[in-house]
């Protein structure tokens, strides 16, 4: 895995595990359906399998509405590759996450 990529996933994984630890229950079941809702918007765009192998690049995402929450972290370009696991972790760390989803209300 390149250093850029494992910095992307150590920063994502920090985000959600903060708010992890800092969620309510409500909270909780909020972020997972919008870890799903993700999940259904990567299936109907026809990316779930090759995001799912391969994870999915900034530029791919913000192509489907993502933005990000504070601008792009340092170091993080629109090729930036975001490991599957990292994206899940991401939405479901609420108003902490890196990025902001459209399909998470």
């Amino acid at each position: 895995m390149s250093s850029t990529r494992t910095r992307v996933a150590a920063s994502l994984a920090a985000a959600a595990g903060i708010a992890a630890l800092a969620a309510a229950p409500a909270q909780a079941a909020q972020d997972t359906q919008c870890m799903r809702n993700g999940i259904a918007t990567l299936k109907s765009a026809g990316l779930f399998t090759t995001v799912a192998r391969n994870g999915v690049s900034v530029g791919t995402a913000v192509s489907l509405g993502v933005a990000p929450r504070n601008g792009l972290p340092e170091g993080y370009t629109l090729d930036t590759v975001i490991p599957f696991s990292a994206l899940l972790a991401d939405h479901r760390a609420g108003a902490n996450s890196v990025f902001v989803y459209p399909w998470c209300g």
